[in-house]
């Protein structure tokens, strides 16, 4: 079976994002893998495992995102693509989309996964994005897959229900929390990770021009979440409290 992981490289969960000049300080920031992306990396593995095949783990990204590509290959990926996109001014989904599926095109997947979201953006739209410019059917937020042949039963979250689908290969789905539980690479798989295959594409290697990939929306602004404030507790009987309250959300609050 020929499997394929689309990651991408985000803050760690645990960093403080600062804003400097309008943009975001990753100066001496930790960057991760993608948490929902390690959910689809740990699945394509026990897809492999049961029914045979090779895992190709891509990204698309700078340099800076080997480090991520061989912690994917320690946790048992096979091999792994980094398009290198340094050259790249502006990217967005859109941009980012096109470049993966340019890639993947030529590649007769049986079956995609991605993250259901990236921490840092958040807007899950590469995987489906994908789907589209591939021609491919998708599924997205799964917490179940079961494969069998050519078919695969699909279980999605649907606002705090399930759905289940079923759906023939090939297919892209993107993983949500629930799908399992991603290991941590061991000491033989992250020095097994060395030998492995690390590929490096060029924007020309795929006949892509830069024109053909620049964003097609625009960052206006970036800031941070306004400080909360302190919470007051209301004091004296229901009645006193109640009255304060409605006088509060009036006033500060004004939301009444």
């Amino acid at each position: 079976m020929n499997i394929f992981v689309i990651m991408k490289r985000t803050f760690d969960t645990e960093e403080k994002i600062s804003i400097k000049g309008g943009q975001i300080d990753n100066s001496g920031a930790e960057f991760i893998i993608n948490p929902y992306d390690e959910y689809a990396i740990e699945e394509a593995i026990v897809i492999r495992d049961e029914h045979g095949g090779e895992i190709t783990v891509v990204t698309a990204g700078t340099q800076d995102s080997e480090k991520e590509l061989r912690t994917a290959l320690a946790m048992g990926a096979d091999k792994a693509v980094l398009i290198d996109c340094e050259d790249v001014e502006q990217m967005d989904q859109f941009s980012t989309a096109t470049i993966i599926s340019t890639y993947l095109k030529d590649q007769k997947a049986d079956i995609i996964l991605s993250g259901n979201v990236a921490v840092d953006g958040g807007s899950g739209q590469v995987g489906p994005r994908i789907a589209e410019l591939l021609g491919m059917p998708q599924v997205t937020t799964i917490t179940k897959l079961t494969i069998n042949g050519n078919m695969a039963t699909i279980v999605r979250d649907v606002e705090g229900d399930e759905e289940t689908i079923e759906v023939s290969l090939p297919v892209l789905v993107t993983a949500q929390q629930g799908l399992n539980e991603p290991r941590y690479p061991s000491l033989p798989g992250i020095m097994k990770a060395k030998k492995k295959p690390l590929e490096t594409l060029e924007l020309d290697d795929l006949d892509l021009e830069e024109e053909h990939v620049v964003a097609k929306t625009e960052t206006v602004e970036i800031f941070l979440p306004p400080q909360k404030q302190a919470g007051k507790i209301l004091e004296g009987d229901v009645n006193t409290q109640v009255t304060e309250l409605v006088s509060l959300l009036k006033s500060e609050a004004k939301v009444i």
